[in-house]
């Protein structure tokens, strides 16, 4: 059996104090908060391509950091994966004896870091370098997304912060990057009639 790490003392309290107002609140509220928890990121996809179409206008080097916001998420999921796998958190809905809106992940699904979190905060930022309006609308979005992993019982508030941090810093280190070389991999890019259309709103 694998030993697993308990979360319960760094912020034990604080989570038992968010299922116990969730279980208090209007049941409307919580369905709202449920059903976003578990089809929001679909909220990010839209953004991406939303993203993508308005840069395509723009020009194509805008376009190519466009691209690249789902490469960022991809790269955020898979870094917060190794740290899931390497820490061994416990859900605190198996730790503590709590009754949750969402039923428990089983034993093995391991809490920290949120790897909601980690995409939006990725997404968020991201769309940043893209545009600083559609990313302002993410960031608050991806905020509301992890506190809503916690309403529903299935993440301490640190495993939430933590995937923000890790998708956000995953984020600020490719883009740049990509923002570098953008005009010069739009140029490869374009060479090609299928890939032009990518990168042309034209």
């Amino acid at each position: 059996m694998t030993l697993a790490f308990g979360g319960a003392s760094v912020d034990g309290s604080a989570y038992r104090d968010v299922v116990d107002l969730a279980q208090r609140s209007p049941g409307w509220l919580d369905t709202v908060i449920q059903v976003w928890s578990t089809y929001g990121l679909a909220v990010f996809a839209l953004f991406m391509v939303l993203a993508w179409w308005r840069a395509r206008r723009t020009g194509a080097a805008t376009a190519v950091s466009a691209l690249a916001v789902p490469a960022a998420v991809v790269l955020a999921y898979g870094v917060n994966d190794l740290l899931k796998t390497a820490v061994h958190e416990d859900r605190p809905c198996q730790s503590l004896r709590v009754r949750t809106l969402e039923a428990c992940p089983a034993h093995g699904d391991w809490s920290f870091p949120s790897n909601h979190a980690a995409i939006a905060a990725a997404a968020a930022v991201a769309l940043l370098f893209v545009s600083r309006r559609l990313g302002a609308v993410a960031c608050g979005t991806a905020a509301a997304m992890a506190a809503s992993r916690v309403w529903v019982g299935v993440h301490y508030p640190h495993d939430v912060l933590a995937g923000l941090v890790v998708g956000g810093l995953v984020a600020l280190a490719l883009m740049p990057l990509v923002n570098r070389r953008s005009a010069a991999l739009a140029r490869r890019l374009t060479a090609a009639a299928p890939l032009r259309l990518l990168l042309s709103g034209s």
